[in-house]
């Protein structure tokens, strides 16, 4: 086994950077470490914990510009947007410190003469944080966060392509005076990360990622009666009624579509229009696919950048063919723009129609811009396919009735249900996927019942 790994920039090609994965002895180091610092922090005051939380924030984004540029480097995101990541982290970090202290209140019962009752919530020691690099800070901030203000402490291991963000993360730990072994990070091959969800040590493993990724943690944890959230991946739907503001949802869903090169686990990966406006909107929708700025993302004027690895884009191209081949139509002619390759990270978006969900793309997770559109003719229809799915994240409904859309949405199978908005967290709502998708629950008041355990106080006086 290699005793370290290189990260290539998709912008390119070349090595960004290269680390050495801890050994042995600093993962045993790494999670003791944690397991005694566990009791000094849990013991701390919410709201010192809080303050000392606040601090770490304000030292992630005092760098903003910096990781912003680290961020297009290291994952291919045009740079024109990779700040904004970096304020997300803030906005949703906060939004969470915000709920704590409502969401970790002990839970009171009516009162009873002679008998003190009450729930408490408690940390549940040492959290496992297993990122991805598709939204590296947006994704780790969610356990983060919430598992550090709950009393937990928290080891990080970040995704190899955005190894950077771990190791910024760790300083901004350091430099705003967040106690020593509180908030650690590792960098660990599959086998270590195994080994260390296999740990007794290790109290609840947040994990974002693939399904197969999900199922080697769940493989890993066979043995334990262990927590464990799941965040997987997503084959959202989009449904544009006949009454839908033309204009609102189509800019939109080709952004909700488009963004990060399709690489977002709730990114629009199809869509079912109402028959009426079926031509229109395609029409409209490759209108405005054709505006992307395909190229290099550290030219501010690039609107559309690589994908992440050659073989995430081959795995893109051998959705489209397959779907052509089986009777698709792909409306977009990669060499409209400049800088689309045959081979390689740099992906033309593409838009299908005469798309069926016997077809790959249609089914399974493409994360790319590859969008397949389909007409419906009822609400009904387009609830029947909505549903049709191994995966349930994300869901929208593009109407001006809220009535309808809320009748249309209870009975959507997925996590989350949007009105004329795609391919976006709310921390003061639970993000959650079912099927496929995933299991637990982070965000929201609810996200911090997973990260923490109850226990009843029954006390009677005599």
């Amino acid at each position: 086994m290699s005793q370290h790994f290189q990260t290539h920039t998709p912008i390119d090609g070349s090595v960004l950077f290269t680390r050495d994965y801890a050994t042995t002895e600093e993962i045993d180091t790494t999670l003791q470490t944690a397991k005694e610092c566990f009791q000094a922090w849990k013991s701390t005051p919410l709201a010192e914990r809080i303050v000392h939380l606040h601090r770490f924030v304000e030292a992630v984004v005092s760098k903003q510009t910096v990781l912003a540029t680290e961020l297009t480097q290291q994952m291919g995101r045009p740079i024109r947007y990779s700040a904004g990541e970096i304020g997300g982290f803030k906005q949703r970090a906060v939004a969470m410190l915000e709920l704590a202290p409502s969401a970790l209140a002990d839970l009171v019962p009516p009162t009873q003469e002679g008998f003190t009752r009450f729930v408490k919530r408690e940390p549940l020691g040492v959290v496992l944080v297993l990122s991805p690099w598709n939204y590296p800070y947006l994704t780790a901030v969610n356990a983060i966060i919430p598992a550090l203000a709950a009393g937990n402490t928290v080891v990080l291991k970040h995704s190899e392509q955005t190894a950077l963000v771990a190791e910024r993360l760790q300083e901004a730990a350091v430099s705003s005076g967040l106690p020593e072994g509180v908030f650690q990070t590792l960098h660990a091959t599959h086998e270590q990360v195994a080994d260390m969800v296999a740990d007794a040590r290790v109290n609840f493993i947040a994990f974002t990622g693939s399904v197969g990724g999900g199922h080697a943690v769940q493989q890993a944890a066979a043995n334990r009666f262990v927590g464990a959230g799941l965040e997987l991946g997503g084959k959202d739907p989009a449904y544009v009624r006949a009454d839908a503001n033309f204009e609102h949802a189509v800019e939109n869903l080709v952004d909700g579509a488009f963004f990060n090169s399709g690489q977002s686990c709730c990114g629009i990966e199809r869509i079912y229009v109402h028959e009426s406006l079926f031509e229109r909107f395609v029409e409209r929708f490759v209108e405005l696919t054709k505006g992307y700025v395909l190229g290099d993302p550290m030219n501010p004027e690039t609107t559309l950048g690589p994908m992440v690895r050659s073989s995430n884009a081959d795995h893109a191209r051998q959705h489209i063919a397959a779907a052509v081949a089986e009777g698709a139509t792909a409306l977009i002619d990669p060499t409209h723009f400049a800088n689309h390759q045959d081979q390689g990270p740099y992906l033309a978006p593409q838009v299908l129609i005469n798309v069926t969900h016997e077809m790959a793309v249609m089914r399974e997770e493409t994360f790319a811009p590859v969008v397949g559109i389909m007409s419906v003719a009822s609400d009904e229809e387009a609830i029947q396919m909505m549903n049709d799915s191994d995966f349930g994240l994300t869901a929208s409904i593009w109407t001006i009735n809220e009535k309808e859309a809320r009748q249309i949405a209870e009975q959507v199978d997925t996590g989350t249900v949007f009105m004329n908005r795609c391919d976006y967290l709310d921390p003061q709502l639970a993000w959650v996927g079912i099927k496929n998708s995933g299991r637990g629950c982070t965000l929201s008041a609810i996200g911090f019942e997973h990260l923490t355990r109850p226990k009843s106080f029954h006390f009677r006086q005599v």
